[in-house]
């Protein structure tokens, strides 16, 4: 790895993002393309995040601060990404379920999975299962995500797949759970294809899913 892009990686650690965004636009005006201060930059920054947030060495406000940084990273590198059609990891729909306005788990899984290289819509708080399903029609994403952090709505997780396989999409998509009540068993329960215990999990999960 380039020095630059190691300096990338370490300032995205940091949280550091004014620097990111400087060091992404140098990069590129040293000739390296998006894809390359992508992948070993800016992910490479967000896989120690991930790896040490799962180790218990970094905190929730550490990695949200760090995903700023990644972004303003992004903000630079979107635009000459979108042009040179560099292909996301895959396409991920994400989003709370109805009944549940809780989102800090779920917008750290859309932050980690973006820092991964995946293209995420996210559906925000008290989804209804026909949102779901509206959604996967109009966006085709690769795999849905559901987030419940109360006992109560986990059943909207059930609903939603039910939603789906009368809709005819089930099969097109893979179907992600968690959230602080939700278990291993609980997913294999309701017909989902995979759990994540934490954010930095689910990035592993996904990409498993993918056969990434």
């Amino acid at each position: 790895m380039s020095n630059i892009l190691a300096d990338i990686a370490t300032n995205l650690y940091n949280g550091q993002d004014k620097a990111v965004a400087a060091l992404v636009q140098q990069a590129l005006d040293q000739g390296m393309t998006a894809a390359e201060v992508l992948n070993g930059g800016l992910m490479a920054g967000m896989d120690a995040v991930g790896r040490d947030f799962k180790a218990g060495e970094l905190f929730v406000p550490e990695v949200l601060i760090a995903a700023r940084a990644m972004h303003a990273g992004m903000d630079v590198l979107r635009p000459l990404l979108v042009a040179s059609d560099v292909p996301a990891v895959g396409k991920y729909l994400i989003g709370t379920v109805q009944g549940d306005l809780h989102d800090i788990g779920k917008n750290l899984v859309r932050m980690m999975l973006e820092g991964a290289g995946f293209e995420t819509i996210d559906l925000g708080t008290d989804v209804k299962p026909e949102a779901f399903v509206a959604a996967v029609r109009q966006h085709r994403p690769h795999i849905v995500g559901m987030s419940a952090l109360l006992t109560t709505t986990m059943p909207g997780m059930q609903a939603t797949i039910e939603a789906l396989q009368e809709a005819g999409l089930r099969d097109s998509v893979k179907i992600m759970v968690g959230g602080a009540p939700v278990t291993a068993a609980f997913a294999e329960k309701i017909g989902a294809d995979g759990y994540a215990p934490d954010a930095a999990s689910a990035v592993d999960v996904a990409r498993s899913l993918l056969g990434a």
